[in-house]
């Protein structure tokens, strides 16, 4: 297993990086660009999808009867590793495939295939590498740097790998072998601010602790103890195409 963690974004990153794709509006083909890319960088930071996934997708993958899915089926033939995976759509990502649906997709707009995610002029599929110049570009924009695609699969990643096991994980992100999950285990800029502010509030943290257990009065007689006490629970902008 690496020693190193992937490259991730921190969460006020990654609304920095969704901020600037959004704002790419204006015109109607500007603001048919920014809601797609707005939902294929989505797909990627919200669904863990690999860019060349995305650019596979079909309408029938993300919609059914005019409503987004409620789990995500990437297919075999969509993979690099040939390893069929689900993935629940969380609602951030449900409101964005509405919000394509309803401003890329008409009644009368007639089109030559069922792919999701095409150039604004043509019918032809986006390609990796113009996805890959298009979150560069946001990435350069709002952060003073370029960010790949794979780093938001990254950041969904470690993100998962925070509150759940590393085997839900790995059946999300479709890997073959647990050893590539794995490698999100290691702590993160987040993980390591946070355990940071943690130990300079070590009052904070303990807030809720157990007052000590006080000596009661033993009866002077055995009595039956009845039945057990219940307790509560705790608290369960340019290079657009």
């Amino acid at each position: 297993m690496s020693s190193e963690s992937p490259p991730t974004l921190e969460t006020a990153e990654c609304e920095k990086v969704l901020d600037v794709i959004r704002s790419k509006s204006g015109t109607a083909n500007k603001t048919r660009k920014a809601v797609r890319n707005h939902c294929m960088a989505l797909l990627m930071l919200e669904a863990g999808l690999r860019v060349g996934e995305v650019v596979s997708l079909r309408m029938s993958d993300l919609y059914f009867n005019s409503v987004p899915v409620r789990n995500i089926i990437i297919k075999p033939h969509m993979t690099k590793n040939k390893v069929e995976h689900s993935i629940p759509v969380s609602d951030r990502l449900s409101e964005s495939l509405c919000s394509y649906l309803n401003t890329c997709f008409r009644w009368d707009d007639v089109r030559g295939s069922d792919i999701a995610f095409t150039n604004v002029h043509t019918d032809r599929s986006i390609t990796t590498r113009q996805v890959e110049r298009i979150i560069c570009a946001a990435g350069w924009m709002a952060l003073g740097r370029p960010v790949h695609p794979h780093v938001l699969r990254h950041t969904f990643a470690s993100r998962l790998m925070r509150v759940t096991n590393s085997s839900t994980v790995q059946q999300m992100l479709g890997h073959k072998y647990l050893s590539s999950t794995q490698v999100y285990c290691h702590p993160n800029e987040d993980d390591k601010r946070l355990a940071i502010e943690s130990a300079s509030h070590p009052s904070e943290t303990h807030q809720t602790a157990k007052p000590a257990k006080q000596d009661l009065p033993q009866p002077a007689e055995p009595v039956h103890p009845g039945p057990l006490p219940t307790y509560p629970l705790g608290p369960s902008r340019p290079g657009y195409w």
